[in-house]
């Protein structure tokens, strides 16, 4: 199933901060957009990469000014990466530094993760404390914690996170409990397992989807790891890890993101390929607020013109719970919704911020601590509007497209540290959508309507 034109197969788009988004909303869509690779799969897939000493070939990768990062760290410690239109070759079989660099981990959170990987290659490791968006404490006691059990000497000062194996051997199997399910923690422990001294059991281990990817790519190398997406992680230490040819799972965040666009434009739409049991609680929500999807066969769902919308109660959780991504984008749905919608945010304390600029297109959101409340209105108007962080930015674009007007969004750095060419992907579904380098006046034609967009990447 292919879309009627395919996307350019430019590198990144422009990621000024200048750059902005313009948006003609009220206008459906329509057609087949293809999703790409997880980012969340993608990125510590590639921290994984440094446990190998072959080549790793890996497919499905998106387009992503974070997965240009990530590359740029493992550059830094001396690993060869090459990135070709969605494939992405690494070979780690010389890491010629365990000291990763300050001005790249601290943009980019998922980096620290390869802390596990270089100290079970290497026996020591230097990692920067991460960064990445500004939605809340996501502290490291528990990957710390998790490395101290498997034998690590682990210290933090000033700002770097110090590690080594005593003796310069390798770490040893440990039963390691975790006080949360952390997705990080969880991938940092579990590639630092797979090539230390015997057996090591994480209790309380994250489920995502990306954990149990990255826990398929460490097999498909040699690792033997057991119980991944199950809140019990068994990991066998093996002495090495051969090449591999892996193809990354398609993104569940993007894929539900476009199910709103859907949605919140009333229009039918195709996505593929997709894993619905990834999408379980975003799907179940959808129906519930009164949006019609259908299975077509395994890889493919389609969603239909919702009659109305429905308010509803939402609260993110943990996986299989309802994902904390998808928080923003059905916060810009629900204020379209018939009645009173509440949203909890019980994951981190730092992510209802988009609801004050939801509030600038007209929308009546109330936040108090970590709940918004929602209450639907008849139409949005489009206005300036700034995005605060990756999901919210998404979710005013598709605030932006059921808007009546110009909306003009910036933040488009944080868009596409996420989002493989969103933008382009909505202008292939019929969006009046355009992306320019300036702040412009907005011009109307006599007769009151909006001037024809194309696109400027």
């Amino acid at each position: 199933m292919n879309p009627s034109t395919s996307l350019p197969d430019a590198k990144l788009a422009p990621q000024a901060d200048s750059s902005v988004l313009q948006i003609w909303g009220g206008h459906p869509l329509q057609g087949h957009v293809k999703i790409s690779g997880a980012k969340n799969s993608a990125l510590v897939i590639m921290a994984g990469a440094l446990l190998c000493s072959g080549d790793c070939h890996i497919r499905n990768v998106p387009m992503l000014a974070d997965v240009e990062k990530m590359g740029q760290v493992l550059s830094a410690l001396g690993v060869n990466v090459s990135h070709q239109d969605d494939i992405l070759d690494i070979n780690a079989s010389s890491i010629t530094t365990s000291k990763a660099p300050y001005e790249l981990v601290t943009q980019l959170r998922a980096s620290f993760f390869a802390i596990g990987s270089i100290l079970a290659r290497l026996g020591v490791a230097q990692m920067p404390l991460p960064g990445g968006c500004a939605i809340g404490a996501r502290p490291v006691d528990l990957h710390v914690r998790g490395l101290q059990a498997m034998g690590a000497e682990v210290q933090i000062e000033h700002g770097i996170c110090n590690a080594y194996v005593p003796g310069g051997g390798r770490l040893k199997g440990a039963k390691i409990y975790l006080d949360t399910p952390s997705v990080g923690a969880t991938e940092t422990l579990m590639m630092a397992a797979t090539l230390a001294d015997g057996e090591t059991i994480i209790e309380n281990a994250a489920r995502e989807p990306e954990v149990a990817d990255l826990a398929n790519f460490c097999n498909a190398m040699g690792a033997k790891i057991h119980g991944a997406g199950t809140s019990i992680i068994t990991i066998v230490g093996v002495p090495q890890l051969h090449s591999v040819d892996y193809s990354i799972i398609p993104d569940r965040i993007e894929t539900g993101t476009f199910l709103v666009a859907g949605a919140i434009t009333r229009s039918e739409i195709l996505l593929s390929p997709v894993i619905p049991d990834h999408l379980i609680p975003v799907i179940a929500k959808l129906r519930e607020i009164g949006v019609p999807i259908i299975e077509e066969g395994p890889d493919c769902l389609r969603l239909l013109p919702a009659e109305t919308l429905k308010a509803t109660y939402i609260e993110t959780l943990p996986h299989p719970g309802f994902p904390t991504d998808m928080q923003a984008p059905f916060m810009a749905l629900l204020t379209l919704a018939e009645g009173d919608s509440i949203i909890n945010e019980s994951v981190f304390e730092n992510r209802l911020r988009h609801a004050s600029e939801l509030n600038r297109l007209g929308a009546e959101i109330r936040v108090k601590g970590n709940a918004a409340f929602v209450r639907g209105v008849p139409m949005l108007s489009g206005a300036p509007v700034l995005g605060t962080d990756l999901r919210a930015s998404a979710a005013l674009v598709l605030a932006g497209l059921a808007a009546e007007g110009l909306t003009t969004f910036q933040g488009l750095h944080h868009l596409d540290r996420g989002y493989d060419r969103l933008d382009l992907k909505l202008l292939q579904l019929g969006a009046k959508i355009k992306r320019v380098q300036e702040i412009p006046t907005p011009e109307l034609t006599s007769n009151g309507s909006n001037p024809p967009v194309t696109t400027s990447t």
